[in-house]
């Protein structure tokens, strides 16, 4: 079971040092909410028959390449997009720009 990542949101930056929200007078209250961050690969469609018929060493296909921006989602909505970042074996995400939230509903589909 995957354990929630608290991260203070207000020293999140994207490459122009804009914050990713003002400060406000609730700010301090905010610092320590705990907030589940997800980082989304990619999709695949597929009937249920051909899911339950996968075992070890199925491959599922993404509909992403390699250097695709992957979206960045915090508690499951959309707040950022970001490119993988891969050092010895370890995985980051480099945030590249605020979430277009229209345009991840429509890769939903």
């Amino acid at each position: 079971m995957a354990h929630p990542v608290v991260i203070n949101l207000s020293e999140i930056r994207y490459p122009d040092s804009a914050p990713l929200y003002r400060s406000s007078p609730v700010q301090s209250q905010l610092d320590h909410v705990g907030v589940e961050i997800t980082v989304l690969l990619g999709r695949s469609l597929m009937p249920m028959q051909q899911l339950l018929r996968m075992g070890r060493g199925a491959v599922i296909q993404l509909d992403t390449n390699e250097n695709d921006e992957v979206w960045i989602l915090a508690n499951n909505h959309p707040i950022a997009r970001g490119e993988l970042i891969i050092e010895n074996d370890r995985i980051s995400v480099n945030i590249t720009r605020p979430a277009q939230v229209e345009d991840y509903f429509a890769t939903e589909q």
